[in-house]
């Protein structure tokens, strides 16, 4: 009997991350097993008539995927870079993905496509500081009013959504940076889909979601019925710490914008920045994520035990508030529940003792541990560990961190792939070199006799 050869969609979402979509315009695998690095600013053009129709094809609708592109300068196209997107664009489940430098070219070109002057973008309380800093300082000296409001409460959307027609974006991250707070995607965007089908098709309302915690191994907002998901590529999807970038994956209407943004405003992810991600980051994001979610139970376990530590707040937790919408909503594309890599806890104490509490800890482990170093970024083979309202969130005034959520005593742990028996035993060594006259006379009895 005959039988149809399998195309890529027949195979799991691992083995595609991996190999690819088997064959791809941007290059040819039939000698290379690894895609080769690409390593030209500019590509030599066999006729000025095939330069005229590079620069026509670019940015192109009506190009089909097919077609191997013209390729003419590394800021318009090249082929490293277009694979790691062919493949970004499959994890996601999206049309089309285009990358850029860093995470924050992402949501710069994202949200740099949906608004202009006059339009108002609603946005999460809770979001990353320079995300807040981009928001608060730069885009209303565009003309672009940003309102900060709770979207856990779907109440809240819904009012804004309702009494401001100006809205243009919605956007947020889950789990957000650093509480691990999460937001329903599919209430989020069925809030909005009501409010488009009364509005013209150029005034309709796109969502735009963070995914960067989550990886598409633990969600992909897509699914949710949201129009754009952003990545940090520096983190869980790169994995190893060496290189910067960013992605946008979406809706193939968008993709001649999003080209044109990076085109103009130069945010272009490298050929070099761009290798790694495809070769060894994504073929590996599968294995990582599931090792360091293993790892951040056991270790959230543990913190939770621990008399020092007011609270913790790990999805994967019976503990873990939004529980419920995190068995929902975090899965992976098997369809098993995926809390996630990222932890964050808070520290006993009133808000200066509990920040003194967490000096205290990160120094001691950034002396003397081997498997928790004291580092910003996240998603790394390293466990890293850091404090948010002095370090990725510093730029955001301290009242409006209170407002956030943000705890003055709340650290961020990225969990690693490191033994999770090490990375326990370091903790529990750092947190037993808190000093007793830090801790609170209740709590010394019980610290004594353990």
């Amino acid at each position: 009997m005959d039988r149809k050869p399998p195309t890529s969609i027949d195979y799991n979402l691992e083995s595609r991350l991996i190999h690819g979509r088997m064959k791809s315009a941007h290059w040819s695998y039939r000698d290379h097993i690894v895609p080769p690095i690409s390593s030209s600013a500019a590509y030599r053009l066999e006729s000025s008539a095939r330069g005229a129709e590079g620069f026509r094809e670019f940015a192109n609708p009506e190009l089909n995927d097919e077609q191997t592109p013209i390729y003419i300068y590394d800021r318009l196209d090249e082929p490293s870079r277009g694979m790691l997107e062919e493949n970004l664009a499959t994890a996601e489940g999206g049309d089309t993905c285009v990358t850029f430098a860093t995470g924050m070219a992402a949501i710069s070109a994202a949200l740099g496509v949906l608004l202009r002057a006059g339009d108002t973008l609603v946005a999460h309380k809770t979001i990353y500081g320079c995300t807040h800093s981009l928001f608060t300082n730069w885009f209303p000296r565009l003309g672009i009013r940003v309102e900060l409001t709770d979207l856990k409460d779907p109440a809240n959307l819904a009012s804004i959504l309702e009494r401001d027609p100006s809205v243009m974006a919605v956007y947020g991250e889950t789990p957000c940076n650093p509480t691990l707070e999460l937001l329903d995607l599919r209430r989020i965007a069925d809030l909005v889909a009501e409010v488009n089908h009364t509005r013209p098709s150029h005034r309709r309302i796109l969502t735009v979601i963070d995914n960067t915690f989550a990886t598409p191994l633990g969600q992909r907002p897509l699914e949710h019925g949201i129009d754009l998901s952003v990545h940090s590529l520096t983190k869980g999807i790169g994995g190893f710490g060496t290189d910067m970038g960013g992605a946008v994956i979406g809706p193939a209407l968008l993709e001649p914008d999003l080209l044109l943004y990076r085109k103009d405003f130069g945010g272009v992810l490298s050929p070099k920045a761009a290798w790694p991600n495809l070769v060894y980051g994504l073929p590996t994001l599968a294995l990582r994520v599931r090792r360091q979610a293993e790892s951040a139970l056991a270790i959230a376990r543990f913190l939770e035990a621990q008399p020092v530590i007011r609270r913790v707040l790990y999805p994967g937790l019976p503990s873990f508030p939004q529980r419920e919408l995190a068995r929902a909503q975090m899965r992976d594309p098997e369809g098993k529940f995926a809390p996630g890599t990222m932890i964050y806890l808070l520290l006993d104490g009133e808000p200066a003792l509990a920040r003194e509490r967490g000096a205290q800890l990160m120094d001691t482990l950034a002396q003397q541990a081997l498997t928790v170093t004291l580092a910003v970024s996240l998603g790394q083979i390293r466990t890293l560990i850091e404090h948010p309202a002095s370090m990725t969130h510093a730029v955001i005034p301290p009242e409006r961190q209170l407002e956030a959520g943000l705890d003055p005593g709340g650290i961020r742990l990225s969990i690693g792939l490191e033994h999770p028996d090490d990375i326990i035993a370091d903790l529990e060594r750092g947190l037993d070199s808190i000093e007793p006259a830090l801790i609170p006379v209740s709590l010394e009895p019980q610290l004594v006799g353990a």
